[in-house]
């Protein structure tokens, strides 16, 4: 049987990281190129789902199937609210 992880304390020490490089190094020791290559273009494709482009725009221009641009759009419409609250953080603050 799988065991069942808790993501709390992971959640509470990515919170209490404040400073970009030190992020970065956890990110780059956590995770390997690919995982962080794909973790940053679904970030892409979030922030493209928001402005409203099409999903098969978005999908030409990243070069990625049009189902990995309809997950990211489940994910902002049924998600967590992760993406629709960090999108919502990031345009107060510019």
């Amino acid at each position: 049987m799988k065991q069942a992880f808790n993501h709390t304390e992971l959640s509470r020490i990515l919170a209490s990281i404040s400073e970009e490089d030190q992020m970065s190094k956890l990110l780059q020791d956590f995770l390997t190129p690919q995982e962080l290559e794909d973790l940053v273009l679904r970030w892409e494709i979030i922030k493209l789902l928001h402005t409203g482009m099409p999903q098969r725009e978005i999908a030409k221009q990243l070069g990625v199937a049009i189902g990995t641009v309809s997950r990211g759009a489940r994910e902002l419409k049924y998600g967590h609210n992760g993406f629709v609250n960090l999108l919502k953080q990031l345009e107060k603050s510019q």
